[in-house]
């Protein structure tokens, strides 16, 4: 049995993770603010134990592993909460890339496809240094999470420690906030709701949508590998912001009218992941249709609403 601490596991990825985890026998240690994590999200099970406690201040805990997946990161969250959006993926990062150090951890960073911005190649390869503005309003958690990169790369260099790190673009599911304020949770509310569908933008910007199960998946595959990354983790299939509401709207049988608004600064106009390295090196590929995900996450939602 291995002993994980998952940073941010009350969060919409991380309790699925620590879920998972824990089903596969480990002990599991929740870490989260609960600033965007919620407490319906903690798990009650005999190996699991949650501490509500803040990365950007120290923490000393023996682990064989740890998960950093903590940060706001949808859009509505962090343009609410810059600075320490910048703070926890900085100094939250070193907090816990020290306590690696301390006791010869392994540690997944779990970063972002917003380290490359808006992109001026398609699909992303991880070789790609992006297009970021590092003084917009997005620059918070894009610049953020290049920082924890660096801080990665540092540590596995100076230090040797056993890092890895993925880059994961868009994803969805069950356990996503109601207020999230991202593409697939807006939409599914507005469309339950019949109410309009608002539309950032022309509607023709892409993105490329995971669903959260086979992320999980992906992670697990990376922290038992030896590779150290970044490798991308998404579905590599992409559709457009009309093509998303269109579709939600069909699968709802929802009356919601599509609603125009001014696009939204620095907004990326493509987003699709080339994961290349995370099939060969980590043999690992999405295997959930979007269809099949949208129904799970719909589903979710009508109970949440």
């Amino acid at each position: 049995m291995k002993k994980i601490l998952i940073a941010g596991g009350a969060g919409f990825i991380g309790s699925h993770l620590c879920k998972k985890l824990l089903n596969d026998g480990n002990e599991v240690i929740c870490v989260d603010n609960l600033l965007t994590g919620q407490t319906k999200n903690i798990i009650s099970h005999k190996n699991y134990k949650f501490i509500n406690h803040d990365i950007t201040k120290p923490l000393d805990i023996k682990v064989d592993e740890i998960y950093n997946l903590a940060c706001p990161a949808s859009p509505k969250q962090y343009f609410k909460y810059p600075i320490y959006t910048t703070k926890i993926s900085v100094l939250g990062t070193l907090n816990l890339l020290e306590l690696a150090e301390k006791y010869n951890s392994k540690i997944l960073q779990a970063s972002t496809s917003e380290v490359y911005g808006d992109p001026l190649i398609h699909p992303q390869i991880e070789e790609y240094f992006g297009n970021v503005n590092t003084i917009g309003i997005r620059s918070c958690y894009d610049e953020g999470k290049r920082c924890a990169e660096t801080f990665c790369s540092d540590f596995k260099r100076e230090k040797n420690i056993d890092i890895k790190i993925v880059r994961i673009f868009n994803t969805y599911g069950p356990n996503m906030r109601v207020d999230d304020g991202r593409v697939i949770s807006n939409f599914i509310i507005q469309a339950l709701k019949n109410e309009d569908i608002t539309i950032y933008g022309d509607g023709k910007q892409t993105r490329s949508l995971c669903y959260v199960d086979d992320l999980v998946n992906g992670l697990i595959k990376m922290m038992n590998s030896e590779c150290f990354g970044p490798i991308n983790l998404g579905n590599p299939e992409e559709y457009s912001i009309l093509e998303v509401a269109n579709k939600i709207i069909k699968l709802i049988d929802s009356k919601s009218q599509l609603k125009f608004l001014d696009a939204i600064e620095d907004d990326p106009k493509v987003r699709k992941p080339d994961i290349k390295k995370a099939k060969n090196l980590l043999n690992w590929s999405p295997t959930i249709s979007f269809d099949e995900g949208l129904k799970k996450t719909i589903k979710y939602f009508k109970t949440e609403i």
